[in-house]
């Protein structure tokens, strides 16, 4: 079809969201010193997402969530597997060749086994904190996960773990950013769709209220760095910062309708549009 093949040769591709986990906290909790901006607390939910980046002729998933196990640990609602949300957008996850892991917590790097032909890519700075005892500590504990970093570790040995510094462009209009604060490696990612250039910031702006308000999440491994992350992923965005796309803000689903109809509705919202079909 003339769409699939001006797509692909433009490097565009559509970005699914995939709202799989959730739950509900306050501001004061989710928020850096919170009293220091004089705003009134309240309730404020936390969604957890991946995403997946198709293009005419591949995908690449970003993050692969929580396992069941760690979420129910940390009192976490699981609303889908991700293996199985993948199946419900006709996608198997033994046939996925690209991983993109933004950062080691275990909300974002659960479940790689579940692909198991797929080379993994994360940043250097990423894999060296992960697997340093510097995990350990009382402040980064919390937020990882032991059998994920054996995981990696694992990855690594097998020779299916890409390692990169700074910038790494996967493929035509699909590019890898480290920007760190949140944590050393932290990534974001920029996609080239029909709509224009998608944002998606992980754990660089877990809510839009962040970079609003220049509101640090409570959990930061550099805060100055948490600061340029947030003037990097302004950066990235200045030609479509509507189309950022929050690590966890359910402002998400009210900036980017989620689908109405199958068994994903509710919880899967779609940016640009291909087509998938061959002439």
């Amino acid at each position: 079809m003339a769409g699939g093949r001006d797509a692909a040769q433009n490097g565009e591709a559509e970005v699914i969201i995939v709202k799989f986990g959730m739950r509900e906290c306050l501001k004061s909790e989710v928020y850096l010193n919170f009293p220091y901006y004089n705003r009134p607390d309240g309730p404020v939910g936390m969604d957890y997402y991946f995403w997946v980046v198709r293009s005419a002729d591949n995908v690449t998933v970003v993050d692969t969530g929580f396992s069941t196990e760690a979420g129910a640990k940390r009192g976490r609602t699981m609303l889908i597997e991700p293996a199985q949300a993948l199946s419900h957008l006709g996608i198997s996850p033994t046939e996925v060749e690209t991983v993109v892991i933004t950062h080691g917590h275990y909300d974002h790097a659960g479940n790689v086994k579940d692909f198991p032909n797929a080379e993994i890519v994360m940043a250097q700075a990423e894999y060296d904190f992960v697997t340093s005892g510097m995990i350990r500590r009382p402040q980064f504990r919390f937020s990882t996960d032991a059998e994920n970093v054996a995981d990696l570790k694992a990855l690594a040995d097998q020779g299916r773990l890409r390692l990169f510094s700074d910038t790494l462009q996967l493929a035509p209009g699909l590019t890898l950013h480290q920007v760190g604060g949140h944590t050393p490696g932290q990534t974001v990612v920029t996609v080239r769709t029909s709509e224009g250039e998608v944002t998606l910031a992980s754990d660089a702006v877990h809510y839009y209220e962040e970079l609003e308000a220049d509101m640090p999440f409570t959990l930061v491994a550099d805060v100055p760095g948490t600061y340029r992350a947030f003037d990097r992923v302004m950066e990235l965005a200045t030609n479509h910062p509507s189309l950022i796309v929050a690590g966890h803000d359910p402002q998400v689903q009210k900036r980017f309708a989620p689908d109405a109809e199958g068994p994903l509705a509710g919880l899967a919202s779609r940016v640009g549009r291909i087509d998938r079909e061959r002439d």
